[in-house]
């Protein structure tokens, strides 16, 4: 675990280290703009009338800024992508919008319990679907940013060295597919994902967005929420993770076609599932002792979100699983150092080679 995710370490360290001493640290991007869900969601929750929320103890425990909203005990993907980029973390916009200040270093729009489609998430009250989120980004880009720009030759030479991460899709099987009375065909549905993300990337496209990274469905089967509630053989329930794939084996063409088409465009593909799977099935391999239970103490007998206030593990650095939906900060800094610095997850180019391009 340590050695996966040293470069991370090592950037963030010495990226503090500078701006302690007063050196100019250029960054590798001149922002990070995050879509998804909440395993990206930054705090936007906290502002909508939901009950998905991350605003509460034990959430935050180990993240240095305390509870901001994010549904894990530290950081997030984006965080170590954010401290390897040299900027801020991106800020939820929704904060940002109370708040009235505006930044040039990014935006965090991702929404718990949301999805692709309008409908999924819906069941715990609102949240910002992928629709909603690009239409805030362009709102951001269209009245925003404008003021704080020469020209838009000049704000669209810095959108297309822009970072844009994105994770959905998780929710569309969770609080969509499953709990529907009238499924339909897994392929079928795959199919409506896809084409419906292969639209609003378009959209990304045409508002500026150059490098965009989309990560894959993960191993939602072995999630305590899925793995804890359905009879099954083995640590997984494998007939989840089936749908999962249903969605990522689509999705290469998916990006490679936007690549092709939209001029200029590299669309990254996220290819992550992999390494999450492997890790549940050989903890040990990647610095982890548990990759069943939760850490914290969960409502639902440890198949649900974190009991407030209730003190979590001693030792979330060796869980996989915070709560039961999410990853503790020591799996998404394993994700994020793969991504960030070879190509066996994020492909054909890591983060360290998109941002030369």
């Amino acid at each position: 675990m340590k050695s996966s995710a040293s470069p991370v370490f090592l950037f963030a360290f010495c990226h503090i280290f500078c701006l302690a001493f007063g050196t100019d640290v250029k960054p590798l991007a001149p922002a990070l703009y995050v879509f998804g869900d909440s395993l990206f969601d930054s705090g936007n929750n906290n502002f909508l009338p939901t009950l998905a929320k991350a605003n509460y103890l034990p959430y935050g425990s180990n993240f240095d800024k305390g509870i901001t909203g994010r549904f894990t005990n530290g950081r997030t993907l984006p965080d170590f992508v954010a401290e390897f980029l040299g900027l801020p973390y991106a800020p939820p916009y929704l904060s940002v919008r109370v708040s009235a200040t505006l930044t040039v270093t990014g935006f965090n729009y991702a929404s718990g319990t949301c999805g692709i489609l309008p409908e999924t998430g819906s069941l715990f009250g609102k949240c910002l679907n992928l629709g909603d989120q690009i239409n805030l980004f362009e709102r951001t880009v269209k009245s925003e940013l404008p003021r704080q720009f020469g020209g838009s030759r000049e704000l669209s030479e810095y959108l297309s060295k822009s970072i844009f991460l994105v994770s959905i899709g998780n929710n569309d099987y969770l609080n969509n597919y499953q709990n529907s009375s009238n499924q339909r065909d897994p392929q079928q549905f795959a199919q409506v994902l896809t084409d419906a993300l292969s639209h609003h990337f378009e959209k990304l496209y045409n508002l500026g967005a150059r490098k965009v990274v989309m990560f894959e469905i993960g191993p939602i089967g072995c999630i305590p929420w899925v793995a804890k509630t359905h009879e099954h053989t083995g640590q997984c329930f494998e007939e989840t993770n089936m749908l999962a794939s249903y969605f990522n084996n689509r999705l290469p063409a998916v990006l490679n076609n936007l690549t092709s088409t939209l001029q200029g465009s590299i669309f990254v593909l996220g290819h992550a599932n992999w390494l999450g799977y492997d890790a549940v099935l050989h903890p040990s391999k990647y610095g982890l002792k548990d990759s069943i239970n939760p850490c914290c103490t969960t409502w639902g007998n440890g198949a649900s979100m974190c009991v407030p206030f209730l003190k979590p593990c001693p030792n979330p650095e060796k869980h996989y699983f915070w709560d039961a939906f999410h990853l503790t900060e020591a799996v998404y800094s394993v994700i994020a150092s793969r991504c960030i610095n070879d190509t066996t997850v994020c492909l054909p180019f890591n983060i360290k080679d998109l941002v030369e391009k």
